[in-house]
């Protein structure tokens, strides 16, 4: 698993930070932490402003 961010194209702002397999299940589990079952599933607005995950690389 990596770790992912994704943020609000917009904004900039965070709107989750977690491990994921790969971009798509980051969206997944950014939707279901924020109540809803996918990330097909937000409302139109939320997709539509657009969202960017980016994989972090964290060195120790």
């Amino acid at each position: 698993m990596s770790i992912f961010q994704i943020k609000q194209k917009t904004s900039g702002a965070v709107l989750w930070t977690g491990s994921a397999h790969d971009e798509k299940t980051a969206l997944d589990a950014m939707a279901r932490e924020a109540g809803y079952p996918d990330y097909a599933s937000l409302p139109n607005q939320i997709r539509a402003s657009g969202v960017q995950a980016a994989k972090l690389d964290l060195i120790s």
